[in-house]
């Protein structure tokens, strides 16, 4: 029996994305009554996310399934900057142009989990550039400066694990927290945005924007942070050895992208299947009490739910056509990762590094070594092998038995 009376924390209570709530009897009581605008901000500091944030565009997309208003709100402004949580170091700085084609980028697949638009539920992407790049420093320091104290900035973890670890951290990243404060209070003031959701790691943040709000316009603002999202085994989500898995198919090929659900751990299937699909909860809890081999059945329901949600129908069907003639015909299906090698042809560590199966020159080395490359069934053990093929020829090669690609003239 849910805690709650709004269909909003009633869902997000039963898929398992509430961690912390500032107010959870005043959200509730105010999701009861009326559209809730809530925002979620997102860096631009590559052409896509990660897997790591699709818990948090999820959220929006539950904020809208129970008819309220997503705002999706894009760090053009505070990637110039840059967020200093669980950084130990500074990001390097990004162009205008660069910024502004990554949000692009990044918009190209919001689009597909939210629905656009001027109605009342209909999400916006908003630019927190075009608000803080308006202000002018003095103005900055009279009416936002004076609700911060250097005290309290100075406990903030963000913070203080750098001073702890010695790391450097500038002025311009010690500013992060009041511009994020900043974005709260100039949402609420002008689109009249009332809740701000985020991970975690961003409840210090969102407090401060709460604060801010209240102290400059009275106004009533509410925060929610969903809980640390791990594996089953402890690792974060969003990076596997061979690197992020973006969710841009020009980031990652959708066959990969795929197969990362399908290679989940058996016990993280009931907790995906809650916060990364659709799927009815009766169904979710039947095929997370799986057991045996059949487990594998509820991991490609994973897959395919995910793939379509983020890359489409399509992508899903090509996805697991492709497992299924890899794995199960001992084939080559035609969506796995690919690349031509020309006529010189490629050295086999150099190859697989290139192709995205290892993370570097050393951990390709390493596999080879461990025995468990092959080149179409065969197992090569000198990282110096010359990979060739001729014209019109296909190479499958493997890295143990569940990641595969093409290689070609």
């Amino acid at each position: 029996m849910s805690t709650y009376d709004s269909a909003l924390l009633r869902l997000l209570e039963e898929r398992g994305y509430i961690h912390q709530l500032t107010d959870a009897s005043g959200l509730d009581a105010l999701a009861t009554k009326q559209i809730v605008p809530g925002y979620i901000g997102f860096d631009a500091t590559a052409p896509s996310l990660h897997i790591g944030s699709l818990v948090q565009i999820m959220m929006l997309r539950r904020l809208q399934q129970t008819g309220h208003k997503p705002v999706v709100v894009m760090g053009g402004g505070t990637t110039r900057i840059g967020d200093p949580t669980g950084r130990d170091e500074s990001r390097k700085m990004l162009t205008d142009e660069t910024i502004e084609a990554n949000i692009r980028s990044i918009f190209t697949v919001f689009d597909k989990l939210l629905t656009f638009g001027d109605g009342p539920t209909d999400a916006v992407m908003v630019n927190n550039h075009d608000w803080l790049g308006q202000l002018g420093y003095i103005e900055l320091l009279q009416q936002v400066g004076t609700h911060f104290t250097i005290n309290r900035m100075l406990t903030f973890d963000s913070v203080k694990l750098r001073l702890d670890r010695e790391q450097p951290m500038t002025f311009l990243e010690f500013n992060y927290m009041i511009l994020q404060g900043y974005d709260f209070r100039h949402l609420s003031h002008d689109l009249n945005v009332r809740l701000q959701m985020g991970g975690s790691d961003q409840w210090g943040n969102i407090i401060n924007g709460i604060e801010l709000g209240r102290r400059m316009d009275g106004a009533e603002l509410y925060g929610l942070t969903t809980p640390l999202l791990t594996t089953a085994d402890g690792a974060k989500m969003g990076k596997t050895a061979a690197g992020a898995v973006w969710l841009n198919e020009d980031q990652l090929p959708a066959y990969d992208f795929w197969q990362y659900w399908r290679n989940v751990d058996d016990r993280d299937v009931g907790k995906f299947l809650r916060l990364f699909t659709d799927l009815p909860l009766d169904e979710i809890n039947r095929l997370e009490n799986l057991e045996g081999a059949e487990i594998n059945a509820a991991k490609t329901v994973l897959a395919n739910e995910v793939t379509k949600l983020v890359r489409g129908d399509a992508a899903a069907t090509r996805a697991e056509a492709t497992a299924r003639e890899t794995f199960a015909g001992g084939g080559a299906g035609e969506d796995l990762p690919s690349i031509a090698v020309g006529a010189e042809g490629m050295r086999m560590a150099a190859l697989l590094t290139a192709i995205g199966l290892t993370a570097s020159g050393g951990e390709a080395k390493r596999k080879i070594a461990e025995g468990a490359v092959r080149l179409d069934g065969e197992t090569v053990t000198d990282p110096a092998h010359l990979v060739s093929p001729e014209k019109g020829e296909t190479f499958k090669l493997s890295l143990g038995k569940k990641r595969h690609a093409l290689v070609s003239y």
